[in-house]
């Protein structure tokens, strides 16, 4: 079972929908073109075939760290190729219907990998979203993540690099990579430090084949104010239902288990846990994860979340909301923007066939 084509008459709905992007990735973003031309610069060891595998996803695509590790080792080297590739998936996120987006970067690898100062490596991504801004009038803003593949020590360093260099550009701290062996409970010390200097913070927990005691975890001891995946929730009911009760947002990814294949192909979007997560009354919102190497646009993950997994019109305007609920934006905008996206949404629902 593939991805299902959006028929012309709905492209332009899913692509119309006014959206926030809460989980995405950014050295997933980077289009094809780029790594190709930061590679040859880099006289990187990485092939023309290699880097057609790394942009195909087949019965058997590339991992997606690999992609990410590859970019940290080889290919970025200076401020102007963070900025570049910031710049460049603000803008194509703004081309279909982003107008807000938080997305993550992982300073540990840039830093241990590239040599370049934190500082000045957050300064060049904060100089691609005011780029992105000026140019398409989309908002972009920076969570710092936790490599939680790395020393625990090394997340305390990036929460400490974050009090010292702040910017308004910069609003939380999260965590990613490989959840297996790497519970939360390991980086509890990192998020006390980002939360006691004011910033938001968010973590990936109970993705596939991870216990759903993470996400718990993440929520009490982390205290967390969004749970990024999330998937295995719906295997605790009662939790679920304290979940729901506390109106935490889950950032989901309709795309992730049909790339990663960690579900069936004939199965993805029958089993995945997404389609269960509403009924449990839990606030769920679409995101893109890495829409290059997974081969999905915004306008691809919301029409996924209708055609695939099979939520109504009215469950996307749910969904909709529920993004501007859990993002990281103060109360007056937040008022504003409802009015503006239900309208947007309204209009786009009125000019359907």
């Amino acid at each position: 079972m593939a991805l299902s084509p959006i028929p012309p008459a709905l492209a332009g709905f899913f692509r119309a929908i006014p959206k926030v992007e809460l989980h995405c990735h950014l050295l997933g973003s980077v289009r094809r073109d780029t790594f190709t031309e930061l590679a040859r610069r880099a006289d990187a060891p990485i092939s023309a075939d290699e880097i057609d595998a790394f942009y195909t996803r087949g019965d058997k695509p590339v991992g997606v760290l690999r992609v990410l590790r590859a970019l940290d080792a080889w290919l970025l080297r200076t401020p102007d190729d963070l900025q570049r590739i910031t710049r460049e998936y603000l803008l194509d996120a703004a081309d279909h219907g982003v107008r807000y987006a938080e997305f993550f970067w992982n300073p540990t690898g840039t830093v241990r990998s590239t040599g370049m100062a934190y500082a000045d490596a957050q300064a060049g991504i904060a100089r691609g979203i005011r780029e992105a801004e000026s140019q398409a009038g989309i908002v972009g803003r920076l969570i710092a993540a936790i490599d939680r593949e790395a020393d625990p020590a090394e997340a305390v360093q990036v929460a400490r690099w974050m009090t010292e260099h702040r910017c308004d550009e910069l609003i939380g701290l999260g965590i990613d990579y490989r959840e297996v062996d790497r519970p939360p409970e390991m980086f509890t010390e990192a998020y006390a430090l980002a939360r006691q200097a004011g910033f938001r913070t968010t973590a990936h927990a109970g993705e596939f084949g991870m216990p759903w005691t993470n996400v718990r975890t993440a929520l009490d001891l982390l205290q967390v104010d969004r749970i990024d995946h999330g998937y295995t929730v719906v295997d605790a009911p009662e939790f679920a239902q304290r979940c729901a009760e506390s109106g935490i947002l889950f950032t989901v990814v309709p795309t992730n288990s049909y790339y990663l294949r960690t579900l069936a192909p004939e199965r993805w979007a029958l089993d995945h846990p997404i389609r269960r997560m509403p009924g449990l009354g839990l606030k769920i919102h679409p995101n893109t994860d890495d829409p290059t190497l997974h081969h999905v646009t915004p306008t691809g993950a919301w029409g996924s979340m209708h055609l695939d997994f099979g939520f109504d019109i009215d469950a996307l305007r749910g969904f909709m909301l529920n993004g501007l609920d859990g993002a990281w934006i103060d109360d007056s905008t937040r008022q504003r923007w409802r009015v503006e996206f239900e309208a947007a949404f309204d209009a786009a629902r009125k000019a359907l066939p």
